[in-house]
């Protein structure tokens, strides 16, 4: 007998397979992006696979879905176990122009300009930055090149890091799908850093790069004829967000990056700072429990903390 909740669960999260283009929010002053299907979005693993494989078929990176799978074994999730799949998220604090990198996050936003008649979207992939010793600068910056099939000459600094751990490169890598930039590279205007591919995929959503941003090679493949030559590109470590839809405020809330951890009444702090100014500078009646329980698991899922219709909301998740 097939199961009908099984049925419900695949056809559930078919629309969200691949998804990386998210309507831009209706309301002035909405910053919360989510598809169609408001409620959360599940599916069920295969007995060969990983959550990493899971991940990058609905183009989430390493850390989103093990947040969001805190008790999900990341090699052997097992058959039909229970995946969640996040599909929305606040936008970062930024102008919503050109590229935006949130770093703790792990994730890209670009904010195509539409044609006359074209509905405005956001489109976002999962990214890896640069590892503790390699910290990938914040701040803002432009697209000054894009090169197809690059060649990649590694820097002193980083053959010399490699010769350490006994592992000698070559002075130039041809262009090819071994090249560590992969296919398609996009270069700041920052000296040294790139928006490249991989031919490592599985290490998207992780800190494992010398500073630069890493994404998927198929993202990458789709966003490269998009941006274009002096396209604006920010840079920002918001580890906290907090933004409206319709009415309610939400909060998502991420790991600090390794450096910059913050104890619970800092993080708390942080936060009720942010509630104040996305609440034209008062600080609202909270749902404290979810606010709480937002902080204390920094899963990267959008709760809500507040209604303008109401003195008190429920506790629930997107």
């Amino acid at each position: 007998m097939i199961n009908k909740n099984v049925i419900f669960l695949f056809l559930f999260t078919s629309k969200a397979i691949l998804a990386s283009s998210y309507p831009y929010p209706e309301n002035p002053g909405d910053i919360l992006i989510t598809d169609e299907i408001k409620e959360a979005h599940f599916t069920l693993a295969k007995h060969e696979d990983t959550l990493l494989d899971i991940a990058r078929k609905f183009d989430l990176g390493q850390n989103e879905i093990l947040l969001a799978n805190p008790n999900v074994d990341r090699w052997m999730p097992g058959e039909n176990t229970k995946v969640r799949i996040p599909n929305s998220r606040l936008l970062p604090d930024t102008p919503h122009e050109g590229v935006v990198l949130n770093l703790p996050e792990f994730r890209l936003y670009y904010y195509p300009k539409p044609d006359k008649d074209q509905t405005r979207v956001v489109i976002t992939h999962p990214i890896s930055i640069g590892r503790i010793d390699w910290n990938t600068p914040l701040g803002k910056t432009k697209i000054i090149a894009k090169n197809r099939n690059p060649v990649w000459i590694p820097p002193q600094s980083i053959r010399e890091e490699h010769a350490e751990q006994g592992e000698i490169l070559p002075k130039i890598f041809p262009a090819g799908p071994d090249n560590p930039l992969g296919l398609f590279a996009i270069r700041l205007a920052v000296p040294g850093y790139l928006i490249h591919s991989t031919n490592k995929p599985y290490g998207v959503g992780m800190r494992v790069s010398h500073g630069c941003i890493r994404m998927y090679p198929e993202d990458i493949e789709k966003l490269f004829p998009q941006v274009k030559t002096g396209t604006s590109v920010y840079i920002v470590n918001q580890a906290i967000k907090v933004g409206w839809s319709n009415n309610i405020l939400y909060i998502e809330v991420y790991p600090e990056l390794e450096g910059n951890e913050l104890d619970y009444g800092e993080r708390l702090n942080k936060s009720l700072d942010l509630i104040e100014l996305a609440n034209n500078g008062q600080l609202p009646v909270l749902y404290g429990n979810a606010l709480k329980q937002a902080l204390q698991q920094s899963n990267g899922i959008p709760v809500a903390i507040f209604d303008r219709r109401f003195l008190s909301l429920e506790h629930h998740e997107l």
